[in-house]
């Protein structure tokens, strides 16, 4: 049985879905909702939390709960490590770190190894749309520099194998503020190592996007063997 939570939310949703509430719109108070409901605040806190956490509306501090423009989706292809839509700008970071914890062990180098970690955050207009965090061990990182002026990575050198993996999950703290997102909502994270010929991890990348305006795509071409087999 739907609680009020739910009921609340759901009219709320009807609402936006069938353009009563536009985008840009402000809703009424919390105190207000409350009584037009005929419940707590707190119960419309909770319903207007879930609308956050669907991406419908977005809390401005000291302003109030407005409706938000739909996004156009980003598409994320597999094998490219690049999310892409129309208009897409990208605004790179580069700096130098050392290995530890988690990179560390992606890469598969020693402690303290030195790395060049592009920090790339792609805009739509002023919104940022996708955050990534791309490691490359410091004696690879020129070549990799000049591979995309857009869009850093291993795509021009010797790789042979990539590796991704995808999941939802919600984002950490840094994340949602990059991205301008409630901590509630859902986040799609692909990790993607990227290896040459001889077995060696060249990059190491942590790609996140807002899970309801992103596709994730992956193309698997069939081996000589499976071609044969069909026959």
């Amino acid at each position: 049985m739907p609680t009020l939570r739910d009921t609340i939310a759901e009219d709320l949703r009807t609402q936006i879905t069938t353009g009563h509430l536009k985008p840009g719109d402000r809703l009424p108070s919390e105190p207000k909702l409350a009584t037009h409901y005929k419940v707590s605040t707190p119960t419309i806190r909770q319903a207007l939390a879930l609308l956050q956490t669907e991406g419908l509306i977005e809390k401005t501090h000291g302003k109030g709960n407005f409706v938000r423009a739909p996004l156009r989706r980003i598409t994320y292809r597999g094998g490219t490590g690049i999310p892409f839509a129309p208009d897409l700008q990208t605004a790179i970071r580069t700096t130098t770190i050392q290995a530890r914890g988690h990179i560390r062990t992606l890469l598969k180098v020693p402690s303290n190894t030195l790395l060049t970690e592009f920090h790339c955050t792609t805009y739509e207009g002023e919104a940022p749309r996708s955050v990534a965090r791309i490691y490359i061990p410091r004696d690879l990182a020129p070549a990799a520099q000049l591979a995309s002026s857009s869009w850093p990575g291993s795509r021009d050198m010797d790789r042979t194998e990539t590796q991704e993996t995808v999941t939802a999950r919600l984002p950490t703290p840094e994340e949602a503020t990059a991205l301008r997102i409630s901590h509630r909502r859902t986040v799609l994270t692909v990790t993607r190592i990227a290896l040459n010929s001889a077995g060696r991890v060249i990059e190491a990348a942590l790609l996140v996007l807002p899970s309801d305006a992103a596709d994730a795509v992956f193309t698997t071409h069939p081996t000589r063997n499976e071609r044969e087999t069909d026959r």
